[in-house]
């Protein structure tokens, strides 16, 4: 155990990966989303796919902790169920191509995805018809794929809640619901797969104490009456760090 500490501390361009935790934990807090769309570009940068993924779901069990109380209380419970259905679905799909791309095509798949989605989201598009079960359950299967394959889990479910008419409180409540049980889930795979290797194991222990701290942070300074604000703090970091995250500045 020393040694495996001992690499994780030691690791070349650690400062990015907590950099990400901190960032991500920050935007979660006040946003209900963010963590994988700023923290997978910075952590791309330095250690492979799948430990980028391992960690980030590691880490991801402590850092939104303090804020599900009061998600489970805003949120609706049954739609995040039939969103996870869908997920469990394609989860395994997404998870099989990802451990058989290059580093490099995963960074730019995770960039060029996580600058896309601010700018979909900001379009305004609108959807005024009901959850229901197929659209809840389709959205899950796509938000399943894409997080099995680039480890971005939330775009598909974001866009829905954010084009539908949504209180701000319901939609930071259900995607972080969904998000929390998403990585539970994604856990479970990985480790029936064989996949979990102790250093990231270990750096995203690690890194749960700044993301927890950012969560803290971003949840403290949430105010429903000003989602427009933190909405535009959100797609400005998210874009930032998908740009850093880009390999042609190798």
């Amino acid at each position: 155990m020393p040694d495996i500490l001992s690499q994780a501390l030691t690791l070349e361009g650690l400062w990015l990966i907590v950099l990400g935790a901190v960032l991500s934990g920050i935007v979660r807090g006040f946003s209900g989303f963010g963590t994988a769309l700023i923290f997978i570009p910075l952590a791309g940068q330095v250690v492979p796919p799948i430990w980028v993924i391992t960690i980030l779901v590691v880490m991801d069990m402590f850092g939104p902790a303090p804020n599900l109380p009061r998600a489970w209380r805003d949120g609706a419970a049954a739609q995040v169920g039939w969103l996870l259905l869908g997920a469990v679905v394609c989860l395994p799909l997404g998870l099989a191509i990802l451990v058989r791309v290059s580093p490099e095509a995963f960074r730019y798949a995770v960039s060029l995805l996580a600058i896309a989605a601010p700018i979909v989201l900001s379009l305004g598009l609108r959807y005024h018809g009901p959850m229901s079960r197929p659209l809840l359950t389709g959205t899950g299967g796509a938000s399943g794929f894409l997080g099995g394959v680039a480890g971005l889990p939330g775009p598909p479910v974001i866009l829905l809640y954010m084009a539908g008419p949504n209180p701000p409180a319901l939609i930071r409540a259900n995607t972080m619901l969904y998000l929390y049980a998403y990585d539970l889930m994604l856990l479970a795979l990985l480790g029936l797969q064989g996949r979990l290797e102790a250093v990231p194991v270990v750096l995203g222990l690690l890194m749960a104490l700044p993301n927890i701290a950012g969560n803290i942070l971003g949840a403290r300074v949430f105010h429903p009456d000003r989602a427009r604000v933190y909405r535009g703090a959100a797609y400005a970091i998210t874009i930032a760090a998908a740009i850093s995250g880009l390999p042609l500045w190798d």
